[in-house]
């Protein structure tokens, strides 16, 4: 059993201004994105070319930002919207959901590709591999932030949490127990580093070897959504679904299930799409 390290979630503070660690995983991602998009546009059948990257970057920033924050509002808090939406802008106290961030790049790359001149998949299956990284460095500022932890367990690498940490591990605890000492959560998954695991580092493995040889317009998009949906879809049984929300139904589907099996679906549409036409990318 691990013990949870009480990471402060203040990176740097300088008088009332506090830098979060949470806020430079956006930006760590976005640098990573933009360096890897540099080296992905010297393939021959990039349809994007290096001094673009920058314009690509901010298109997806965008739909990032605006869509994680509308879709979190729309899926998760919609209630408290309509109690009080101010809440939607109120982002220093979190709250980004990634199906609504991905809504918000599909939308952005949709634009960026009307700009180019080019096909939407074509600039979809360019980006497709850029986007685990993004979400292995967002895991792991959930995990700084100490919060999307799994429910109670006796797996050897299961942590245990200070209840007094934040509020997050207060409702932690408040739902899975104390342990004996009382000032600690029961053993719990640290599913946000399942997902850095699977949705981030895996995941970017297999596109990253998938994308670098030509593929059938559409195949690599379809794969990026296949395998992020598989891997979200499972380790939403070990996770605590949020408390306002709970299970939607039969006692374990919950919100990020639901919004995941659409991926799922698409992304074999997209898969049986690409190798019954074998079509080339620049089709």
């Amino acid at each position: 059993m691990l013990s949870y390290p009480a990471i402060d979630p203040v990176a740097l503070a300088l008088g009332p201004l506090q830098i979060h660690w949470y806020g430079l995983s956006y930006l760590a991602a976005f640098a990573a994105a933009w360096w890897l998009g540099r080296q992905r546009c010297s393939h021959p059948q990039s349809p994007i070319r290096r001094e673009q990257m920058e314009d690509l970057l901010f298109y997806c920033a965008l739909g990032v930002v605006l869509g994680g924050r509308l879709g979190y509002i729309l899926f998760y808090n919609f209630a408290g919207f309509i109690h009080n939406p101010l809440v939607l802008l109120q982002i220093w106290q979190g709250g980004m959901s990634f199906h609504g961030g991905l809504i918000g790049v599909l939308i952005a790359m949709g634009l960026y590709a009307r700009k180019l001149g080019t096909g939407f998949f074509q600039v979809a299956d360019f980006v497709a591999p850029l986007v685990p990284v993004g979400l292995l460095s967002g895991r792991l500022g959930n995990f700084i932030n100490a919060e999307l932890w799994g429910g109670p367990t006796d797996f050897p690498l299961a942590m245990q949490v200070p209840c007094a940490h934040n509020p997050a591990t207060e409702e932690l605890c408040r739902q899975v127990g104390r342990a004996a000492d009382g000032l600690h959560s029961l053993p719990v998954h640290a599913s946000q580093l399942y997902e850095a695991g699977l949705e981030g580092a895996l995941l970017f493995a297999i596109l990253w070897w998938f994308g670098a040889k030509p593929r059938p317009l559409r195949a690599v998009s379809g794969l990026f959504l296949l395998g992020y949906g598989l891997f979200r879809f499972a380790i939403e049984f070990v996770r605590i679904p949020d408390s306002h929300l709970g299970y939607l139904a039969f006692d374990w589907l919950t919100m990020g299930q639901l919004l995941s099996t659409p991926m799922i679906l698409f992304g074999l549409l997209l898969l049986g799409l690409a190798y019954r036409g074998q079509r080339s990318p620049a089709g």
